[in-house]
Order: structure tokens, then C-alpha cells, then sequence
């Protein structure tokens, strides 16, 4: 019966088309995951009736790894304090072919630019585009809301996410030619999975309403730098300093006492002697995982570096 549980499992996964992230995230833990899956709940594939919750989705990868993954999560919870991100999730849950005809016409627009001998041209229509998603997202619909966040993510330097103080998109256009603006196959994969998936923006603490008898927390929030440069944490003008880590773990402190079960990924600070996390959780287990520099101005200065994954 094991096998033929198996086999069905495989047949099943075989046949679905391939969900994945639709935006690039600072920090994706789409090159961990197997790493990750090692310290899963013991028997979390026997368990029934799964509710799956992240409660700093980004670009989700451990989500549609998740749910592709372990056909008992029965039900998912997504949140994230970036409300744009958020209308992208629920847009690409609720109008994905709306979504997808926005974005092929956007794609269309910035290529026919690519036949000038200048990339000003392509610079200006950035602008223009990054200019009306700050000032008129207001007036915008979810769909152009959407569609001009997916635009700039896929255009813009290393598909960084950075605010400064007011809230506003800062980041310039990338040097990256002819970069899928509409990822139509993904999108449509994407969607499908996510009418599994209750989508929710705001502060993570949110969450703890909808945990269940099998719960299982997956956190990965700003990491906590290593140093003064490699801050890239500000995905919202709310910053994610010391008293919100701190304030993270104590809620990890809640799921536990009720019984539930959390996993969090951050920066392992030991890297530079200090002990920051390794005090902050001592009381759970920490691991520590290798990871590859996703984001740094110099190639040079990207190679693999240590990461912790803690859980109870």
C-alpha cells in the first residue's frame, strides 16, 4: 500500500503544471528548500488535515514548493506587510488572464523600444512606469496595480523590492535585455494553486486566528544584517530592526505554548562573532544552513554563506 501511496503521490505531481514564483524576492528560498524540507515536523507528510501558514510570504517559493509537495495541507494562509505584493497574490488568484493581458501589452510596449540605438528610451519608459505606480496607485486598479508591480520587479536592478521613508519604489532599472515581463504558463500554474490559499496583508501576528490542530508556521522575515551594507530589508517604509526580531520570536513563543509548530529563517550573525539569534532562541533548535549570495553590487562579493533555520 506505501508504494502504491507513493506511485500515486509521483503521478500526481508529474501531472500538474509547475507553480513558482512570479516575482523575483530578495532572499527566495527557492535554493534552500531542500534544506529546509530536512527539518520538517517528524511524520508532517502522515499528518491530516495540514493548515500551512506564512506569515512573510515574498516571492513564495517554500508555498508553491509546499502545496505541490504534501497533498494533505488542506488549507494555506499567506501574509505580507507589503500590500502591492499582496494585490499581485490575490490578482493573480482572482483575474490571472486580466493580469496577463495588462502585462502582454506592457511587454509589448518595452520591447518595441529595444529597435532605438539608446537605452534612454528604455530608461524613460521605466521611469514614467515606476513615477505612475508611486503617485497613482491610489487610482489604479488592482489589475494596473498589479501589472505595473510585476513590470517594475522583472526590469528593475537584481528584481529588488526597496522603499525609502515616504513608502515610494526607489530602485533603478536593471541592465537585464529583453527580461519575461509576462511569465503566462507560471502565472496560470500559480493561480490555480492559489485558490487553495487564504491571502492576507498586514501584521503577521494576524495569523494566529486561523492556526488549527496541525499547524505548521513558516517565517521568513527581514533578515537581520550582517553588516552596515548589506542591509536590503526595506521592503516597506515599516522598519524591521531588533524589537520587531525580538518581538517574532515571542510570538514563535505563543505557537509553541499552543502547541503548534514554526519554522523562521534569518542571517546567522555568528558569522560576525555576535550572537544575536543563537541568545534570542537558545531555548528551540537551530540549524544552519548553506546558501548562495542572491544580491550583492559585486560579483566578487557573492559566494555561500551560512543562514539558521530555527524551529521548536
Amino acid at each position: 500500500m506505501r508504494i502504491i501511496a507513493i506511485f500515486d503521490r509521483f503521478c500526481y505531481i508529474c501531472t500538474m503544471k509547475i507553480a513558482k514564483p512570479f516575482v523575483k524576492w530578495a532572499g527566495g528560498k527557492g535554493q534552500l528548500i531542500g534544506q529546509i524540507e530536512q527539518f520538517l515536523p517528524v511524520g508532517f507528510s502522515t499528518w491530516k488535515d495540514v493548515t500551512y501558514v506564512e506569515s512573510f510570504v515574498g516571492g513564495g517559493a517554500m508555498l508553491f514548493h509546499m502545496l505541490q509537495t504534501y497533498r494533505n495541507i488542506s488549507h494555506a494562509v499567506i501574509n505580507d506587510i507589503n500590500i502591492e505584493l499582496a494585490t499581485c497574490y490575490r490578482i493573480v488568484k482572482t483575474a490571472c488572464n486580466e493580469l496577463i493581458d495588462a502585462l502582454q501589452t506592457i511587454e509589448h510596449q518595452y520591447f518595441s523600444l529595444y529597435n532605438h540605438d539608446s537605452v534612454e528610451s528604455e530608461r524613460d519608459y521605466y521611469l514614467q512606469r515606476r513615477d505612475e505606480y508611486n503617485s497613482k496607485r491610489s487610482r489604479l486598479s488592482s489589475v494596473e496595480t498589479a501589472a505595473l508591480f510585476i513590470f517594475l520587479n522583472k526590469t528593475c536592478f537584481n528584481g529588488l523590492y526597496r522603499v525609502n521613508r515616504k513608502g515610494e519604489f526607489n530602485v533603478p532599472l536593471g541592465s537585464q535585455k529583453r527580461p519575461t515581463i509576462c511569465d503566462r504558463e507560471t502565472l496560470l500554474a500559480d493561480s490555480e494553486l492559489l485558490q487553495r490559499v487564504e491571502i492576507m496583508s498586514g501584521d503577521y501576528t494576524g495569523t494566529l486566528q486561523i492556526s488549527g490542530p496541525n499547524t505548521l508556521y513558516y517565517f521568513d522575515p527581514p533578515y537581520r544584517p550582517l553588516n552596515a551594507t548589506s542591509s536590503f530589508n526595506d521592503y516597506s517604509k515599516e522598519p524591521f530592526n531588533d524589537n520587531e526580531q525580538v518581538r517574532l520570536k515571542e510570538f514563535c513563543d505563543r505557537i509553541s505554548q499552543e502547541g503548534q509548530h514554526f519554522m523562521v529563517s534569518n542571517s546567522d550573525c555568528m558569522q560576525t562573532g555576535d550572537p544575536f539569534f543563537d541568545n534570542l532562541y537558545s531555548g528551540y533548535r537551530i540549524e544552519r544552513v548553506a546558501a548562495s549570495r542572491a544580491i550583492n553590487s559585486k560579483g566578487t562579493g557573492r559566494g555561500k554563506i551560512s543562514e539558521l533555520l530555527i524551529h521548536n
